[in-house]
This record gives C-alpha cells, sequence and structure tokens, in this order.
C-alpha cells in the first residue's frame, strides 16, 4: 500500500513538472510570435529600371543605398534619401560645404574615378547607382554585390539622370514634383528678368593647367539657355566647352556680363592662373572688363557638384546678379 502510494505521488509530480514545462515553452513560443509581430517587415516591391547597362529589376524597398556620383548624391538627398556610402565631393573634406551637414556619418567609398569595392561590399547596400562614363568597367563586379543603376553620362541637363534616380528609388512622384517646382521657378525667373535675358553670357573656368570657354551642354550653360539668356558669340555651340584655350582666345571670353570659376584643389596653381590670366593686358581690355561686368562665383555651384542642390543654388546666384 505504502509503495502504491509512493508510486502515485511520484507520477502526479512528474505530470505536475511536464505540465510546468510545457506552460513554459508556451510562454516562450507567445514572446517569440510578439517579438516576431514587432519586428518590422522589409517591404516587397516588384519594379524594374532601364539604365545604362540594361534592366534591373528590385524586389525590396532600397534602404541602404551607395551612389557614386557627385551629382547622384545631390538627388538622392533632395529625395528624401541619406546615403550609406557615397563617393568623395570632388572638393571638401569629404563632402561640398553646401552638403556637408547633410552628409554627416555617411561612409567615403572612393572617389567617382576610382571606387572602392571593398569598402561599398561592406556596406552591405541593397542598392548601387553609378554612371557608365565613370565606372562602366567595374559593373559586373558591382552588381555582384547589390542590384546597380547606371546612369549614362555626366554632362548636360541634370534632370535626365535626377528622374532615372528618382525611378531607381522607387521615389518618382517625389521626384516629378522637384523637377515641377524647379520648372516652376525657371518660368518665373524668366518673366523677372525680362530684357535682362538680352545680356550677353561669357563663362569661363579655370583649372591648373587648363583654362576653358563653357558651352550651353555644360550645367552653367544648360541653365543660362533654360532661362533663355544670350550667349556671348561663339559659346551657343551646342556641345561642352572649348578646352585648352590660349590667351589668343581672350577676345572669345567677351560679353555684355562673364561669369567664372576656378577649381582650386589646394595647391594654389588654380588660383595662379586666375590671376595670371586676368591680369593679362588682352583680359583688361575686354569690353566686359572695361565695364566692371566680371564676376567670380563658386565653381562647386557653378560647375563641379552638378546636381539639384547646385542648380537651385546657381539660380540664387542668378537672382542676386540680375534681380537684386
Amino acid at each position: 500500500m505504502f509503495k502504491q502510494n509512493k508510486k502515485n505521488f511520484m507520477l502526479l509530480a512528474l505530470t505536475l513538472v511536464f505540465a510546468l514545462f510545457l506552460a513554459a515553452c508556451g510562454k516562450e513560443v507567445e514572446k517569440e510570435e510578439v517579438k516576431s509581430e514587432d519586428k518590422p517587415k522589409e517591404e516587397e516591391v516588384n519594379y524594374t529600371v532601364d539604365h545604362a547597362m540594361g534592366s534591373t529589376t528590385i524586389t525590396k524597398e532600397p534602404k541602404k543605398v551607395v551612389i557614386l556620383t557627385n551629382e547622384g548624391t545631390e538627388a538622392l538627398l533632395a529625395l528624401g534619401v541619406k546615403p550609406v556610402g557615397a563617393v568623395k565631393s570632388w572638393i571638401g573634406d569629404p563632402w561640398y560645404a553646401h552638403i556637408a551637414n547633410d552628409m554627416e556619418g555617411v561612409e567615403v567609398v572612393g572617389t567617382e574615378s576610382e571606387v572602392t569595392l571593398e569598402a561599398i561590399a561592406a556596406l552591405q547596400p541593397d542598392l548601387i547607382i553609378g554612371n557608365k562614363m565613370r565606372q562602366e568597367k567595374l559593373y559586373d563586379q558591382l552588381n555582384e554585390i547589390a542590384p546597380t543603376i547606371f546612369a549614362e553620362t555626366l554632362r548636360g541637363n541634370w534632370k535626365e539622370n535626377f528622374e532615372l534616380y528618382a525611378k531607381a528609388l522607387n521615389k518618382e512622384e517625389e521626384g516629378q514634383q522637384i523637377i515641377a517646382d524647379y520648372d516652376n521657378r525657371i518660368s518665373t525667373m524668366k518673366e523677372e528678368l525680362g530684357d535682362k535675358l538680352t545680356q550677353k553670357v561669357s563663362i569661363v573656368r579655370f583649372m591648373a593647367g587648363d583654362v576653358r570657354i563653357y558651352h550651353k551642354d555644360s550645367f552653367s550653360g544648360v541653365i543660362l539657355d533654360q532661362l533663355g539668356f544670350a550667349r556671348a558669340e561663339g559659346q551657343d555651340a551646342p556641345d561642352f566647352a572649348e578646352k585648352n584655350v590660349t590667351k589668343e582666345r581672350i577676345p572669345a571670353m567677351d560679353g555684355d556680363i562673364l561669369f567664372y570659376f576656378t577649381y582650386e584643389e589646394g595647391d594654389g596653381k588654380a588660383s595662379a592662373i586666375e590671376k595670371e590670366w586676368l591680369e593679362d593686358p588682352l583680359f583688361k581690355n575686354l569690353s566686359v572688363a572695361k565695364a566692371g561686368n566680371v564676376h567670380k562665383v563658386e565653381d562647386v555651384i557653378w560647375n563641379t557638384a552638378g546636381g539639384v542642390i547646385a542648380a537651385n543654388k546657381m539660380l540664387d546666384d542668378i537672382e542676386t546678379y540680375f534681380l537684386k
């Protein structure tokens, strides 16, 4: 009898322990389910982007984006996307002054001309945006890291690349609004400028070892053309620029108003070229120089950055010189 009771007691105890174990397991499973529900789900999408290297299908919302051009960096920021990695600005440490605050914490992944594949891979991006003109040879390697979309070129109208970037980020509606706002600003300024648009604008750039006269297919040239400005004689050509000009070509710089910018890399060489040319008797003899209508503007804004933010800042400058 005693043995039977003891046996029954042990069986009851084991049953209780097992029941408690099952209850504990159930709570743990419940906790895991709650955690799983709390965890944000990755948003699934499905869209195809045609670009310079073919077609790319995006199957999840791009969150970690690496951008490999300076103008592309401006596009992302304007669209409200902070990249996880970007190429270094051509001037700055490491970013242009006008975007430095917005780029705080972004990893540098090389330069436009020399990107660092290892740095890009370490960021584990889910989208890479680059440019055929700069990085064509690296496309296959980049595409192995993450879906990669390339624009064709970096010259001419910034809006063409911008539209591609907006589509790549699945932000076409936001992109269309940004372009509409810009176009409306151009239209308003054209009306305000009125007869001032008949002034012939000359654009010159000084670099270490190179002086250029910029034409209509340059960044500043496109914007001036959108506004409807007349250009100095010969500068309304549809190409990019006349490069490596000699001092004999100084007369071709004349106009009603001249804007120049200098690409200074910190060694003083470009600034020395600028000083030498501006003090040359041929330059001082230009009618625009005699009229005191020669103005230095920022190279980054009028040429080097090349994106939507710089475009609007250039319009700010145009307002300053012609409307204020």
